[in-house]
């Protein structure tokens, strides 16, 4: 079932469309983060959220939030931009090897925002249940993301866009991605997996992302660990292609290994 934005699962636990957060007061066409209460709260798309070889520099990256339903200010607001969702000609294609793609029929400048990872937003309990229920050879579109707060904190986003779900599902995996992942936040602190262009890209090439995270984020961050000779048996290859690639599509060990 084909849906822009990620759903409620079905074990009810989390509901990304309930509206949590305040709104702003501002009542102008376009926001301004010194009076903004949303852009004041952590980065915002002119900062380092869409510079990564700025943000490689950094210890930690700021969140973002969006002007959300109650805000008062307009439509046209340069701090609502994910939330508008899709605006590219994105095509999905067959790969030779990769099973289905996703390719863009126009060019992206760097730092665009290309789609949304949508789906079934799941529980640890629930995520864990289907992941275990999943044979080896069975494909896998369940995403973990994990924010590490300041104070040491972990915050879990889980994503199954296997039953409902958007052009997202379709992207595959590379070791020397074009896009990267960014956690936006509009109605709710539940984020929306928005996907960005890390470089300029070309029409007619095919787009991807790091799985695992380790894409222009901090090492360590990710809980792929290395495994032993008979893990890597029940590992899917990764046929990315990139001169750097790593054989294997990631492994979380917490998430998707079997009792």
């Amino acid at each position: 079932q084909y849906s822009p934005d990620s759903v409620a699962g079905a074990d009810g636990e989390i509901d990304p469309t309930e509206i949590t957060l305040p709104g702003c007061s501002c009542g102008r066409s376009s926001c301004v983060a010194a009076e903004c209460p949303c852009l004041r709260r952590g980065d915002n798309y002119s900062g380092l959220c869409l510079r990564p070889a700025e943000q490689e520099q950094q210890h930690f990256s700021r969140p973002v939030f969006e002007c959300d339903s109650l805000c008062r200010c307009g439509e046209q607001c340069q701090n609502r931009l994910v939330q508008r969702g899709l605006r590219l000609r994105l095509q999905v294609f067959r790969t030779p090897s990769k099973g289905w793609g996703v390719r863009t029929l126009e060019p992206i400048p760097e730092g665009s925002f290309v789609c949304e990872y949508a789906g079934e937003v799941l529980g640890f309990a629930e995520a864990q249940r289907r992941v275990r229920a999943q044979a080896p050879q069975d494909p896998n579109y369940i995403i973990a993301v994990r924010e590490h707060l300041h104070d040491g904190r972990v915050m879990e986003t889980f994503v199954d866009p296997t039953h409902v779900g958007n052009v997202g599902r379709f992207l595959n995996h590379s070791c020397e991605p074009n896009l990267f992942m960014v956690p936006v936040r509009v109605d709710s602190m539940v984020p929306k997996l928005a996907l960005f262009a890390a470089t300029d890209i070309s029409a007619g090439e095919e787009l991807s992302y790091d799985y695992s995270g380790r894409f222009r984020n901090l090492p360590g961050t990710s809980r792929e660990h290395k495994l032993l000779e008979e893990e890597n048996i029940l590992r899917k290859p990764c046929y990315c292609g990139a001169r750097t690639c790593s054989s294997f599509l990631p492994w979380d060990s917490s998430l998707f290994s079997t009792p």
